[in-house]
């Protein structure tokens, strides 16, 4: 009676989960972080990287996206992704300068003319003389995505000349290159957490930043900023990454998925970003942003002092050799 009992209660007890299905062990979970916003195209190309691995996968890897910054900042994202404790990542050239000073190369101030220019480098030789560096690094090159080219927003005054940044107080993130190209030209330069500089703008701790056109229309940093200044001062891409450690566990088939997929979602992100900027300035202009177009030439004649910044990050031989490759690219 007692052993009968004891069954009944055990069925009453497990019975809810008869229904409930293991996990499959011979799927792979994997994690994908990055910095961009919600609505910004790199968020929609990591979605459409992560759905078609796994259909190609036929379910046999899946993929969540971790986007604005969800898992940490940039350089944290970034050393997780080394670790392994991250599996993909999308730094920017800054951001893995760190690890290669050849990196660092990619934003000295005013390199590239225009978006061809900067593919053909990218895309081309710089490929087969930086990247090997990152396999020592800990991490396996996909492919080029995109960024942009960064502009100067602020809400003080208009910025037609070089004279007109000086004393402006700038955000910018923590890379060198960006922020030496500021300071030439007489800013103030602070490094502000990119999750605190709207509350930063607001308050008025400081007077503007400088990203991307997508980034300032996505992040809808008009509201408070006043002025646009198409300076094209920085260029870099996003830079999909893989940790070595999750590379080497993926079969051959596996790691051709990912290499073509990620390419299809750079190019798209690529379009995405070029095509639609015209379109995001006109909105910001009729939201009531003033945009300037200065003549870059001048403010390029003052990057001596920010170049001689970067020797010791990039090594001048590395210097060299870039800037050989960008002259062969016109």
């Amino acid at each position: 009676m007692k052993s009968t009992l004891v069954l009944v209660l055990l069925v009453a007890v497990f019975a809810p989960f008869q229904d409930v299905k293991a996990a499959d062990p011979g799927v792979i979970e994997m994690k994908l972080g990055h910095f961009a916003a919600d609505s910004h195209p790199g968020n929609l190309a990591s979605k459409m990287f992560a759905e078609a691995v796994e259909k190609r996968t036929n379910g046999k890897i899946k993929v969540t996206i971790y986007a604005n910054n969800a898992l940490g900042s940039p350089p944290e994202v970034l050393e997780q992704n080394i670790l392994g404790a991250v599996d993909m990542s999308l730094p920017t050239q800054g951001q893995l300068g760190k690890y290669s000073k050849k990196f660092n190369c990619v934003m000295l101030p005013f390199m590239f003319a225009n978006y061809a220019q900067a593919d053909k480098v990218l895309d081309g030789k710089f490929i087969e003389w930086a990247v090997p560096d990152l396999e020592k690094a800990g991490l396996v090159f996909l492919s080029n995505w995109e960024w942009g080219f960064r502009n100067l927003t602020n809400n003080k005054r208009p910025v037609n000349n070089p004279g007109d940044v000086k004393g402006l107080k700038v955000r910018t993130p923590p890379e060198l290159p960006t922020q030496a190209a500021m300071e030439a030209l007489g800013a103030v330069v602070a490094t502000i957490n990119f999750n605190e500089l709207q509350m930063a703008l607001k308050q008025g701790v400081v007077d503007g930043q400088e990203n991307p056109v997508a980034v300032i229309f996505s992040n809808k940093l008009n509201e408070s900023q006043k002025y646009l200044a198409m300076t094209g001062h920085n260029y870099n891409t996003m830079v999909h990454v893989i940790s070595k450690k999750v590379w080497d566990k993926l079969t051959p088939e596996q790691r051709k998925i990912f290499k073509e997929e990620s390419q299809k979602a750079g190019n798209y992100m690529r379009k995405a970003v070029r095509d639609d900027e015209a379109g995001q300035i006109k909105q910001l202009q009729a939201q009531g942003m003033e945009v300037t177009y200065p003549d870059k030439a001048k403010f390029k004649a003052l990057m001596g002092p920010a170049y001689d910044r970067m020797k010791p990050i990039a090594g001048e031989e590395n210097i060299a050799a870039f800037i050989k490759m960008v002259d062969a690219a016109k």
